[in-house]
């Protein structure tokens, strides 16, 4: 029998530039989590279908919540910086919490773009797009 989850445990924690471990998730109202793998073909001629084999594969996160200034702050301060000194880049993502045990999703991601909505009769509100570089492993919470 499936075992569901409720949105609202949703967990992402992010490195700032001083290289500490960031829990941003009560800022956040929504997280966006694609998965992709290249695909090139290889059909050649004389076939009628086109067939493809796998190539790379690539992850990417991108976030939308609330303003808030201390967050503002990380956002800020990582937003186009490279990996290196003190800054990883490192990222946790909890689809279902926290929990011990429940799964947990860790890489490297780095911010390309972040920015601020504001409206009238609404929050402040933020985006913010972080391109994952390298491998994403996938474990549980201790």
């Amino acid at each position: 029998m499936p075992t569901f989850r409720h949105g609202k445990v949703t967990a992402l924690k992010i490195t700032d530039i001083g290289g500490v471990l960031r829990d941003i998730s009560n800022t956040l109202r929504e997280v966006n989590f694609p998965r992709e793998a290249d695909t090139a073909e290889t059909s050649a001629f004389g076939t009628t279908d086109k067939t493809y084999v796998v190539g790379l594969v690539g992850s990417s996160l991108t976030c939308s919540g609330m303003f808030d200034a201390t967050v503002d702050g990380y956002l800020n301060g990582i937003r186009g910086q490279d990996i290196a000194g003190a800054y990883t880049g490192a990222f946790q993502y909890g689809p279902e919490g926290t929990t011990t045990g429940r799964v947990r999703y860790n890489g490297v991601a780095l911010c390309t773009s972040y920015s601020l909505t504001n409206g009238i009769g609404d929050m402040v509100g933020i985006s913010v797009n972080f391109q994952i570089t390298g491998a994403v492993t996938r474990d549980t919470w201790p």
